[in-house]
């Protein structure tokens, strides 16, 4: 079956909460220092939701700033994607509420949980649906509320990760904007990411820092490569390398081994956190507020996290 029509993303949306987390605030809870956060994260700050700043009242949020940009009315929305791992009432799926708070009538709605993956899976599968004209506009969020999950007796954890939700609008565009997605897993690998249950009964996420480090510099340049050669193009062509904002020595030691440059590398992660799902629309949406991109730039984007789930695409900044 030939493609019908091209997909591109128009707009872009960004949520972070109000309540910022500062290293010496961690700090005065934890037996770590600022320094050693720092030092071992590349982390600054992170942003910890309130109460009422659900996975849902997030996204809503960083949506109706995507279609504002895309300037699409919600009633013109066919589909929307929620990528979250962390919505804390499994069921219902939020998305539908998602629609409901921005005014999206009678949508498709689903949540996606490939977790830190999960926005760059949720961007091929949407960018599918406008090319083969199964939707006009389709709302591309990821989401979490990742301070939930945090065991306060495990600083690997609570010093990385944050909240927020960022957020995409793909459309029909006469050219095609978004290349062929590369995706896979390590599923025998999986329980070096992913939650545990505590005494206390309560379930916390859990990490293999060293591990996790690991298999992502040997695993992910790999990838990246494969991304841009399905794209026809070559690494060194692209303006911006957006990868999961996991901490900021994978970030850098990823662009190291890919030869990219440094001022063409997001680090949204050193205000913001790992926030998962969130944390490549996050690094997105800054990247746009900044006036550092033109419209056309190409981006390649990597999500790779629990799973151990892993996606990639370039995308056209709108």
């Amino acid at each position: 079956m030939s493609d019908t029509f091209g997909s591109a993303i128009t707009g872009l949306g960004a949520y972070r909460p109000t309540r910022v987390v500062t290293n010496p605030d961690i700090a005065l809870r934890t037996e770590v220092t600022p320094e050693w956060i720092e030092e071992r994260t590349g982390i600054r700050t992170r942003h910890s939701a309130g109460p009422g700043e659900t996975v849902p009242v997030m996204s809503a949020e960083a949506g109706a700033k995507a279609l504002a940009m895309a300037n699409v009315d919600p009633s013109e929305v066919d589909l929307l994607i929620l990528a979250t791992a962390t919505k804390r009432d499994r069921i219902p799926g939020g998305a539908p509420e998602v629609a409901h708070r921005i005014g999206i009538p009678a949508t498709g709605a689903f949540d996606l949980n490939a977790a830190c993956a999960g926005f760059a899976y949720s961007v091929s599968v949407a960018s599918n649906a406008v090319r083969l004209g199964e939707a006009r506009n389709v709302l591309v969020i990821g989401a979490e509320h990742l301070t939930e999950f945090i065991d306060p007796e495990d600083p690997a954890t609570y010093v990385i990760f944050g909240d927020g939700a960022g957020a995409a609008v793909i459309s029909r565009s006469e050219t095609q904007g978004i290349g062929p997605v590369v995706w896979g897993s390590d599923g025998r690998r999986a329980p070096i990411l992913g939650t545990k249950w505590a005494k206390d009964g309560k379930e916390y996420a859990s990490m293999n820092g060293p591990l996790v480090y690991r298999w992502s510099t040997k695993n992910i340049p790999p990838v990246a490569r494969e991304v841009c050669a399905r794209a026809g193009i070559d690494l060194s062509e692209i303006d911006w390398f957006v990868p999961h904002q996991a901490n900021l020595r994978i970030i850098e030691q990823l662009a190291e081994i890919l030869e990219i440059p440094e001022e063409k590398v997001a680090r949204d992660v050193v205000d913001t956190g790992n926030t998962s799902a969130a944390s490549v629309p996050l690094a997105l949406s800054r990247l746009h507020e900044s006036g550092r991109t033109k419209p056309g730039d190409k981006a390649l984007l990597l999500g790779f996290g629990a799973g151990l789930a892993y996606a990639g695409q370039i995308v056209r900044m709108p």
